[in-house]
């Protein structure tokens, strides 16, 4: 690096960006900077053969993050560099990038990655380095730690070798958090049904295979993006009708509903809290809801700003904020850790999480971000079928049945980290992932 003769390439963080300034299409782009002959894998694996002829400017938020990986990808470096790689995919996605990262390792190469969904960061990382400090002002780096160890000092809040404590509390991911209830609660929740439904859109069909929930519940939806996740939830909001529907009606009173769509737009020209008194009147002034939902979320220090200026981020936890705190039994909440720093993704999962079972509401969550996932999750629905084509939406079942579903058809297994519960990724074809996929369990409740 002293003597300038490594060359670096870097993946930026605003993948958006490109639209604006590559005028070629997905091909050209690819062919002008190839160095390695590895062009058709690379489209195989990042899943861009249906786009190698469309406009730059014509993708999608995940094609765009694709493309630009395999840009990075295809020429010869000593330093490959990776800016937010999950951004925008969905989780089969992500670990595909991590695996097409991974392979860009040779033995005079670097790959450095910044990166906020742990699963994957565990996935791909041979060593990490934590940053701790204070958001726009200053920043310090640790030294170069072992995967389990570096992240784990990054979740304690505590550096050991600095005898240093940059967090006051750690943050753990224990899912027996949830107090377990005894059967006679069980028996006193309100039980809820949907029945068989279907919808086809352009040529893409959604079965929903019926099913049940309760109150104090959290539903999370696991499937790649374009399975009909946010379809599902308009039907049952009422938004979007199903072309069929057997069996019994829907038997859900009049509910209200209260739903975060995942893409936000920022409309509203006033400031934040004129914001939260228009749309949650009774709400943003409660001790109960400011505690639970807007000290945790840190809303508090953004009261003053107008809702146009708010970043991605700040977004998100106004929106987020907006959703849970409308008068409603039942929340729909579509990707809540988009644009979300790892510490604000966990923060958040906490706040949904006790705000629901405390509300005693249901809520339906579309969740990427497979720690998060998992955290949040009391029921998931499982989808299954042909990308773009035909899928099913399993009816809601248990975390572990669901999970092992759902990471069977993906290839990976998982364990769990025994000191503060953390779900990781086994690496491909270690001891532990044969060993897990030789007896069918490919997630674990407890270590």
């Amino acid at each position: 690096m002293l003597e300038d003769n490594l060359r670096a390439e870097i993946k930026p963080q605003y993948v958006d960006h490109l639209q604006r300034t590559v005028e070629e299409n997905v091909g050209q782009v690819l062919d002008q900077h190839a160095q390695r002959d590895v062009k058709a894998d690379l489209c195989v694996d990042l899943e861009l053969t249906q786009v190698i002829d469309r406009q730059v400017k014509d993708l999608s938020g995940g094609e765009l993050q694709r493309f630009a990986i395999a840009v990075v990808a295809i020429q010869n470096a000593d330093v490959y560099m990776f800016d937010e790689p999950s951004s925008f995919l969905d989780v089969k996605q992500r670990l595909k990038a991590a695996q097409v990262i991974r392979s860009l390792l040779r033995f005079n190469s670097y790959v450095i990655v910044v990166e906020h969904d742990l699963s994957v960061l565990d996935y791909l990382s041979d060593s990490i380095c934590c940053l701790y400090g204070k958001p726009g002002a200053y920043g310090v780096v640790t030294l170069p730690l072992s995967v389990r160890e570096g992240i784990n000092i990054f979740l304690q809040g505590y550096v050991p070798t600095e005898n240093l404590r940059f967090r006051d509390e750690s943050l753990t991911f224990k899912v027996a958090e949830t107090p377990q209830d005894n059967a006679e609660e069980i028996k006193a929740y309100a039980r809820y049904r949907y029945p068989n439904m279907s919808i086809t859109k352009g040529g893409f069909k959604l079965n929903v295979v019926e099913g049940e929930f309760t109150d104090s519940q959290i539903i999370v939806m696991l499937g790649e993006n374009g399975t009909g996740k946010t379809t599902l939830i308009k039907m049952l909001a009422g938004k979007e009708k199903p072309d069929t529907m057997e069996g019994h009606e829907i038997e859900i009173p009049e509910f209200n509903i209260s739903y975060k769509c995942q893409k936000i737009e920022p409309t509203y020209k006033k400031s934040v809290k004129e914001c939260l008194k228009k749309y949650i009147p009774n709400s943003y002034m409660q001790p109960q809801f400011v505690s639970d939902v807007i000290k945790p979320l840190q809303i508090e220090q953004l009261m003053d700003q107008k809702v146009t200026n708010l970043s991605g981020g700040e977004l998100q936890r106004v929106a987020l904020c907006l959703c849970l705190g409308k008068p409603a039994n039942i929340c729909l909440i579509d990707e809540p850790s988009a644009y979300l720093d790892l510490e604000q993704r966990i923060v958040a999962s906490k706040v949904i999480k006790r705000f629901i079972l405390h509300a005693k509401k249901t809520a339906f969550v579309v969740e990427h971000d497979f720690i998060m996932a998992t955290y949040l999750a009391d029921r998931v629905i499982v989808y299954e079928g042909t990308p773009a084509i035909n899928y099913v939406a399993n009816s809601p079942q248990s975390l572990l049945t669901g999970m092992n579903l759902f990471l069977s058809h993906l290839n990976i297994t998982f364990r769990r980290d025994p000191t503060n519960y953390r779900p990781r990724i086994n690496k491909l074809d270690s001891t532990k992932d044969k060993e897990q996929k030789r007896v069918g369990t490919y997630y674990y409740l407890d270590d």
